[in-house]
Order: C-alpha cells, then sequence, then structure tokens
C-alpha cells in the first residue's frame, strides 16, 4: 500500500460526522461558572468531607484542648489563685483563646500536603474565583476552631466555670474568637504556600505562637510581670485577644481590647491575604 493511500485511510479513520460529534458532546448549554460564594463554600465543604472520612483530625480540636484545661488549672489554680475553681474563672477565656489560636497553623499544613499530593496544581486549572480555594481552607478550619472552644467550654462548665455573661456573653465571646482565628489563619496559608513540606511551615508556626501565646496574659495578671515583659504583653494582639473573650464572657465591654482585636485581624487579613494570593498565582 502507497504512502498516500495509509495517510487517506487514516483521515478517514478520524474524520467525524456531524451525528457522532453531537452523540459524544455533552447535551444543552455548558454550566454556568460558579460564582464566587458558591465556589469558597463548596471547598469548605472539602474541608469538612476530609474530617468527617478521617475522624482523627479532630482529636487536636478536642483531646488537647481538654489536656491543656485539666492541666493548667489543677497545675497553677491553686499557687496562684487559692483555688482552682475561682482560678478557672480567669483561666478558662485565657486557655480557650490559647487552643484555638495554636491549632490554626494547621491551615498552612492543609495548603501544604494539598501542594505535595498535586492536587493543589489540579485546583489552579478551574475556571472559578482564584481564592476561592483558600477561603475554604479557612472556612473549614473555622468549623474546627467553633469544635475546640465549645469543647473547652463543656470541659469548664463541668469543673466549675460560671460565665457572668451567660448564654449571649459566651456566644459572642467565640464568635469574636473563631472571626480573629479565621483572619489569623491567613499567615499559615501563606508559609503553606512559601514552605518546602508540612514539617517547615509546622516548625515555623511554632516559634511564632509559643512566645505569642505564652507571653500574654493567658494564666496571669500582666501587673505581676516585669516591666520590660508587660511592654510585650501590651502590644501582643493575643493578649487583646485574650481580654476581649473574657470581657465578654463576664458579661461586660472592653473597647481597648475590642479595637484591638479589629484592627490587628483586619491588618493581618489584607496583608498576609495580599501576600498569599500573590504567592498562590505565581506558583
Amino acid at each position: 500500500m502507497s504512502t498516500a493511500t495509509t495517510v487517506e485511510a487514516q483521515e478517514a479513520t478520524y474524520t467525524f460526522s456531524p451525528e457522532t460529534l453531537q452523540a459524544v458532546l455533552a447535551p444543552g448549554d455548558a454550566p454556568r461558572r460558579p460564582s464566587w460564594l458558591s465556589a469558597s463554600f463548596t471547598f469548605g465543604w472539602r474541608a469538612m468531607l476530609k474530617i468527617k472520612h478521617v475522624p482523627e483530625q479532630l482529636f487536636d480540636v478536642t483531646a488537647f484542648p481538654i489536656m491543656m484545661t485539666l492541666m493548667f488549672t489543677y497545675l497553677f489554680g491553686g499557687a496562684l489563685a487559692g483555688s482552682t475553681t475561682e482560678y478557672l474563672q480567669f483561666l478558662l477565656p485565657g486557655i480557650m483563646v490559647m487552643s484555638v489560636v495554636m491549632i490554626t497553623m494547621y491551615t498552612g499544613v492543609a495548603v501544604n500536603t494539598d501542594i505535595v499530593k498535586g492536587v493543589f496544581d489540579r485546583f489552579r486549572t478551574l475556571p472559578i474565583w482564584r481564592p476561592s480555594t483558600m477561603v475554604g481552607y479557612l472556612l473549614g478550619d473555622a468549623f474546627r476552631y467553633t469544635v475546640a472552644s465549645l469543647v473547652i467550654l463543656g470541659v469548664g462548665l463541668i469543673l466549675g466555670f460560671r460565665p457572668e455573661g451567660g448564654v449571649v456573653g459566651v456566644a459572642a465571646g467565640i464568635g469574636v474568637l473563631v472571626a480573629f482565628s479565621f483572619a489569623f489563619s491567613w499567615i499559615w496559608t501563606m508559609f503553606g504556600l512559601l514552605l518546602r513540606s508540612e514539617k517547615s511551615v509546622m516548625g515555623v508556626s511554632m516559634m511564632v505562637l509559643f512566645p505569642l501565646t505564652f507571653l500574654s496574659n493567658v494564666f496571669v495578671d500582666p501587673n505581676t510581670m516585669p516591666g520590660w515583659l508587660q511592654a510585650f504583653v501590651d502590644i501582643n494582639p493575643i493578649s487583646h485577644l485574650v481580654g476581649a473573650v473574657r470581657a465578654l464572657m463576664d458579661g461586660g465591654w472592653d473597647t481597648t481590647d475590642m479595637t484591638w482585636v479589629l484592627v490587628s485581624g483586619v491588618l493581618i487579613t489584607v496583608v498576609f491575604g495580599a501576600l498569599t494570593m500573590r504567592l498562590y498565582n505565581r506558583r
């Protein structure tokens, strides 16, 4: 068989009639591009499904907060306040903030894990609002923050914690905490994109989180600290977050702390959200 005959046979093989093309194509119009809200909630639901299929992921928002609450209540309560119940009234809002802020680093770990597995590259090829993948991670983690807060509250109530702010004050305090943690998680999404492994993300996160959470007003009144340490505690955003949550659960309102929380949360979101998307678009 000649070369020309072979080429003609191949062309005939790959020629499709209009009826054949119509049969293989999907009928109807192409689906509309999802809105930014729909795409964000879809990726948030994906994060929730990961928890459903791997429930061990809830260990850090259940066992860890319980352990922290029990350990610090009975370790420091008698020495610092003379009574574990009295100390718990001061400690529990701080432990709640500390535990939730500490687990925000897992947002960056989840981002980095998807990058290593290649899933992230597939997301970037989809015709969706670009930030929706990042917002989805944060929405899924907001559920984890809420669960951790409720677990700590439940343990505290069993141990004798009685918030004077009642249900409204407690709900407001948890709402402020979850909202700030949502903003704070943008820091770790940036590190999740920037660093090469999840171990690196966790290492850098702990270097930042330990000073912020322990050098604060979580455990003791800053007035008992040396002057140089008080200066750091006074500008520490975690200290102001603890103060705001503590005041709300006590049935009050601290304007200074709430202003600090609002301003720092907005600044963190704007700065690190922009850096995250810049890294995301350049990968």
